[in-house]
C-alpha cells in the first residue's frame, strides 16, 4: 500500500511539472533563456558615417530590446569565424535571431556565410532531438530562404520602403506553429490595420520557392504587396524545423524612432509587436543549452558593450552596438 502511495505521488509531480508531447516527458522550460544574435558587416554608409576604422561589424540595438522586452539575454555571434565557433556558441545558447540590415549574400566570411553555417548546425541539431529555434527579420527572412536553398539566390528587386501595411494571411495559417496560439484580437489587428513596418528592397516570392526548389520546404503563412503590386511572401515557416521568418520589422514598432520613416507606434502595433518577440522567446525556452560555467556566460553577454546613440546622423537606427575585429 505504501509503494502504490508513493508511486502515486511520484506520477502527480511528473505531471505537474514536466509536459508531454508525442507520450514523452518533456523538461521544466528554460526561464533564463539566451539568444544569440547574428552581428554583420557594416555597411559603406556605416562606414563613412558612424563606424571609425577601428569596428567593422554591429547590431542594431533595437533587436537586442526586442529580445529583452520578451525575458530573454543576448550574446552577440561574431561573423567572419570557423564552423568550430559556431557549433561552440550554438551548443551554449537557445536560439538565434538573424537581425535585418544591408549585408550582401556573396560577401566571404560575411553575414550570409555565418548564416549558413548557423543553419546547418542547428538543422542537424534539430534532426538529433535538440530543439533549436531560429528567427530572421527583414535580410534575416531572405538570408532563411537563401540557405534552405543551400544559397541559389532566391530573392527579386521589389519596393517595400516605409511600408505600413496588414497582413494577407493563407489559408490554414492557423495551423502554423508561429500562429496556433495567437489570440482572436491579435489577428483582426494583422489583419485590418497597418501594424507591420517593411523596409525591404528585395522579395522572396511563391515562383522562386518553386523555382530553387525549396517550396515543400516552407509554410507560407502571410502574403502582401509591394508598392509596385508585386505580391511578396511576409511570413513563413520551415514545415518540420523551428526556423521562421518575418518580411516585416516588429521590433521597429517597439524600438524605433527615426522620423519619416511611418514606423507604427499605436498600442495595436506594440501589442503585435511584442506577440512575435513573445513568441520566439517562448521557442527558446524549450532548449536547455547553457554555458559551462556563470563566468564564462557574464562575459559573452551583449551587457559586456554599450551602445551608441546614431539616431543623430541620418541612420535607420536609433542607437546601434558597434564591434570591433573579433
Amino acid at each position: 500500500m505504501f509503494v502504490q502511495s508513493v508511486t502515486v505521488v511520484i506520477f502527480a509531480f511528473l505531471a505537474l511539472h514536466c509536459t508531454t508531447i508525442s507520450g514523452q516527458f518533456d523538461p521544466e522550460p528554460n526561464n533564463r533563456p539566451i539568444i544569440g544574435i547574428l552581428t554583420q558587416e557594416a555597411s559603406i554608409y556605416l562606414k563613412k558615417k558612424l563606424l571609425p576604422e577601428k569596428y567593422s561589424s554591429y547590431i542594431a540595438a533595437s533587436y537586442v530590446k526586442f529580445i529583452e522586452g520578451a525575458g530573454a539575454r543576448v550574446v552577440p555571434i561574431w561573423i567572419g569565424k570557423d564552423e568550430a565557433y559556431y557549433r561552440d556558441i550554438l551548443n551554449k545558447i537557445n536560439g538565434v535571431l538573424w537581425p535585418g540590415g544591408t549585408a550582401l549574400f556573396n560577401r566571404n566570411n560575411g553575414y550570409a556565410d555565418a548564416g549558413y553555417t548557423i543553419y546547418k548546425i542547428a538543422k542537424q541539431m534539430n534532426k538529433d532531438g535538440d530543439y533549436f529555434p531560429i528567427l530572421g527579420i527583414c535580410l534575416g527572412f531572405e538570408l532563411l530562404a537563401h540557405v534552405v536553398a543551400n544559397r541559389v539566390e532566391s530573392r527579386r528587386k521589389c519596393n517595400s520602403l516605409s511600408q505600413t501595411i496588414p497582413l494577407n494571411f493563407t489559408s490554414g495559417y492557423r495551423e502554423s506553429r508561429l500562429f496556433n496560439d495567437i489570440s482572436d484580437d491579435i489577428v483582426e489587428i494583422l489583419e485590418t490595420k497597418k501594424v507591420t513596418a517593411n523596409f525591404h528592397q528585395f522579395c522572396v516570392t511563391k515562383n522562386i520557392l518553386k523555382q530553387t526548389g525549396t517550396s515543400n520546404e516552407f509554410r507560407i503563412l502571410s502574403l502582401n504587396n509591394d508598392l509596385d503590386g508585386i505580391e511578396f511572401i511576409s511570413s513563413f515557416e520551415h514545415v518540420t524545423l523551428p526556423f521562421y521568418g518575418l518580411q516585416f520589422h516588429p521590433e521597429k514598432n517597439l524600438y524605433e524612432w527615426i522620423l519619416g520613416k511611418k514606423i507604427p507606434h499605436g498600442k495595436n502595433a506594440i501589442k503585435v509587436a511584442q506577440y512575435f518577440a513573445n513568441f520566439f522567446v517562448n521557442e527558446a525556452r524549450k532548449n536547455v543549452h547553457e554555458f559551462s560555467s556563470k563566468k564564462e556566460e557574464l562575459e559573452s553577454l551583449i551587457y559586456n558593450y554599450q551602445p551608441t546613440y546614431t539616431g543623430l546622423k541620418n541612420s535607420s537606427f536609433v542607437q546601434c552596438y558597434m564591434f570591433k575585429n573579433k
